[in-house]
C-alpha cells in the first residue's frame, strides 16, 4: 500500500520540486493543496497519510480568516479526528530559534527548511515519521 504524502503549499515551484523528490525518490503517493478546506477534508477522510506544512500560505483562509501553516496544524492538532497525522512543517524562513518556537506553538511533529538541498535526508525524514503499519 503506497502511503500518501500531502503538500500544502502556495508555491507551485516548491510543490512540483517536492512531488518530483517524494514519487521518483520516496516511492509515495503525492496530493497537492493550499485550500485549507479540501486539506481538512483530506484529513479527515485519512486519504494522507502525513502531511508537509508551509509554514507561510500567503492565500490560505479558512472560515472567512487568514490562516498560515502554523493556523492550520493547530487546528488539526486539535481534532481527535486528525490529531495523530503527522505533521511536518517546511519553512524558508528559518532563523535560530524559531524551529522550536514553530513546533511549539503548532504542535507539528517535525521541520524541514527549504531549499531541499539533501533529497536523500528528505525522503528519509517523511519514511521515518509515517505511521507504521
Amino acid at each position: 500500500m503506497t502511503k500518501t504524502v500531502l503538500i500544502v503549499e502556495d508555491d507551485l515551484v516548491n510543490a512540483r520540486v517536492f512531488s518530483k523528490i517524494l514519487t521518483k525518490r520516496g516511492g509515495l503517493a503525492v496530493k497537492h493543496t493550499e485550500n485549507v478546506e479540501e486539506v481538512m477534508q483530506i484529513a479527515q477522510a485519512r486519504e494522507a497519510d502525513i502531511i508537509l506544512m508551509d509554514v507561510s500560505l500567503a492565500r490560505s483562509v479558512y472560515q472567512g480568516q487568514a490562516v498560515d501553516g502554523i493556523r492550520i496544524t493547530q487546528i488539526l492538532k486539535a481534532n481527535p479526528e486528525t490529531a495523530s497525522l503527522p505533521i511536518i512543517l517546511v519553512t524558508a524562513h528559518a532563523m535560530a530559534g524559531d524551529r522550536e518556537s514553530f513546533l511549539a506553538k503548532s504542535g507539528a511533529d517535525a521541520y524541514i527548511s527549504k531549499p531541499v538541498i539533501d533529497h536523500q535526508e528528505f525522503v528519509d525524514r517523511i519514511h521515518s515519521l509515517l505511521p507504521q503499519e
